[in-house]
């Protein structure tokens, strides 16, 4: 349990806007920064949703070996933080990348990307997405018309 709590209380740091951490104000806990970035994994800026409704969703993503999520994107920014194991995401240009346990995923928006596990053990990642009520997180690429729908 005390992993899972440092974990959350990491992840948190993360998504706190600001970039400079008082030390004084956290005396009695350890602090790793993982990651400070203006841009998504891909490399596309971040931006945030401006909205009077949010909501932030947390998921704990487990994908087998061999397994993937499938072809999708996000409306809306996500944030996840690798746990165990390995995840190649593959965009839909053909360039991939690759994430193993410890690394933090800023997700890119509205561009289609797979992820698959490759390896030999599960990957299991913890996913914030911050979004809004009543907006989806994740659009998965059979509910969007077909290029010979249009």
């Amino acid at each position: 349990m005390k992993k899972l709590q440092w974990i959350i209380v990491v992840v948190l740091l993360l998504l706190v806007r600001s970039s400079a951490v008082q030390a004084e104000e956290y005396k009695n806990v350890e602090i790793k920064k993982l990651l400070t970035s203006t841009t998504a994994s891909n490399g596309q800026p971040l931006s945030y949703l401006r909205t009077d409704h949010p909501e932030v969703t947390v998921l704990v993503l487990r994908v087998p070996p061999g397994g993937s999520t499938g072809w999708h994107q996000h409306p809306v920014p996500v944030y996840a933080y690798m746990l165990e194991g390995s995840l190649t995401v593959e965009m839909k240009d053909g360039k991939t990348y690759e994430f193993r346990k410890g690394n933090v995923i800023l997700e890119e928006m509205n561009a289609l990307h797979n992820g698959h596990n490759s390896g030999s053990e599960a990957a299991s990642l913890v996913v914030f997405y911050t979004g809004e009520t009543g907006v989806p997180n994740v659009i998965k690429e059979e509910s969007q018309a077909s290029p010979a729908s249009k």
